[in-house]
């Protein structure tokens, strides 16, 4: 044996030593994707039948949804109605407002010249009772001035 033959028995030994240390983590490894290949089965296993119960879930939100929007329609429905009915009141309103200005500027200004004239009549009537009395009140003193003469 000579010196070549030794260096590839070592090189032969520490290559079987290489394999062997690897041998193991590979093993390891094989476990651990064995592993992780029935945890995606059990998954896939399980999430068809969850998928399923999402989609009928779904589906009844969105029939839910479909009933509220319904609901809604009909709700808006009213809602313009009650809108027509109080631009109509308000325009009733308005109209009311514009006949009551007009009947009371009509009614005010014969109202207030009848007032004036009520009013001119009690002042000329107090002036003239006024005057009299002063008149009467004058000849009563001018009469007993005279007589006490």
């Amino acid at each position: 044996m000579d010196s070549g033959d030794i260096a590839g028995l070592v090189a032969a030994g520490a290559f079987a030593m290489l394999v062997l240390v690897l041998a193991v983590p590979i093993l390891k490894l094989g476990r651990t994707i064995d592993a992780t290949t029935n945890a995606i089965n059990d998954l896939t296993d399980r999430t068809g039948p969850l998928l399923t119960n999402v989609n009928h879930t779904v589906e009844n939100v969105n029939t839910a949804l479909g009933q509220v929007q319904v609901s809604l329609d009909g709700v808006n429905l009213q809602l313009a109605k009650v809108d027509t009915m109080t631009e109509h009141a308000q325009n009733v309103t308005a109209n009311v407002a514009n006949l009551v200005t007009v009947v009371s500027a009509a009614a005010a200004n014969p109202l207030v010249k009848v007032a004036s004239f009520g009013y001119g009549l009690r002042k000329a009537s107090a002036a003239r009772r006024s005057a009299e009395e002063e008149r009467e009140v004058r000849a009563a003193i001018k009469q007993r001035r005279k007589s006490a003469r």
